[in-house]
């Protein structure tokens, strides 16, 4: 089964996380899938993009048995670099990307949800970065994209929360642009097909022109989630957090 779909019609983009049984939980093949995809949106005639999730979540973030394999160096940074690939790409395409969240958002999905120039959810998504959970931090860029919205101070205490916040309290936020009632699916294809009457080359030019000065400061963050992550797998906290996931319980953490 292809994990992730793309097709295009007149000139919109719809690329679909396609891992239902899973709430599209994104391991390495799925990853690797999704930027060879990213690859060739980047060469189509798309004006506009929209990234969705097949089933009842847009993505419940990093698949939890990756965790095992990352016990191997080379497995963990082809994987994180991989996620590097996929975010900056997104931030830097010259086109536009609509986010359609339904259900879960969380961790990796919400970062990737986050790296779109209009970010859609239902009123009844769940969006959270969750990450604290399994002893953890935000990566993705999830540093970056929640600083751009939140600032520095939200930031912190919306990843330190770890609470999951549904699609009407993000609006309020700030966390995403625009809430819907009807269909993710329906209400994105409107906002795309009202974009292609917009003046696109113009919103592309002043979209590229924040991004180029800001992509050395998401590369920065991406870096530096990098070796955080790496350090932080090596803790009594981590090594909690997911056995409790696993085995279904609250962890009890140490601050180790």
């Amino acid at each position: 089964m292809e994990t992730v779909l793309y097709e295009s019609v007149d000139q919109i983009g719809y690329v679909y996380l396609n891992r239902p049984e899973r709430y599209n939980a994104l391991d390495k093949e799925m990853l690797l899938e999704l930027l060879e995809v990213i690859k060739k949106v980047e060469k189509s005639d798309d004006r506009i993009v929209i990234i969705g999730g097949k089933g009842k979540a847009f993505s419940a973030g990093g698949d939890i048995s990756m965790m095992k394999d990352f016990n191997n160096r080379d497995f963990y940074d082809e994987v994180m670099d991989t996620i590097s690939e996929v975010v900056t790409r997104l931030y830097m395409l010259p086109k536009i990307v609509i986010s359609a969240i339904k259900g879960p958002a969380a961790g990796l999905g919400l970062s990737l949800a986050l790296t779109a120039d209009y970010v859609v959810a239902r009123n009844d998504a769940k969006l959270g970065m969750l990450f604290l959970g399994v002893g953890l931090a935000p990566d993705g860029g999830g540093h970056f994209w929640l600083k751009e919205r939140l600032g520095v101070h939200g930031a912190k205490q919306f990843t330190w929360s770890m609470e999951q916040v549904d699609g009407a309290t993000a609006y309020s936020m700030n966390l995403v642009d625009q809430v819907s009632e009807e269909p993710i699916v329906n209400y994105t294809d409107e906002l795309a097909k009202k974009l292609l009457l917009m003046p696109l080359t113009s919103m592309v030019k002043t979209k590229l022109m924040y991004h180029n000065e800001m992509k050395a400061t998401l590369q920065h963050y991406l870096s530096e989630e990098k070796k955080t992550q790496w350090e932080l797998r090596q803790t009594k906290d981590h090594k909690e957090g997911v056995s409790a996931f696993l085995e279904k319980r609250q962890p009890t953490f140490i601050g180790e």
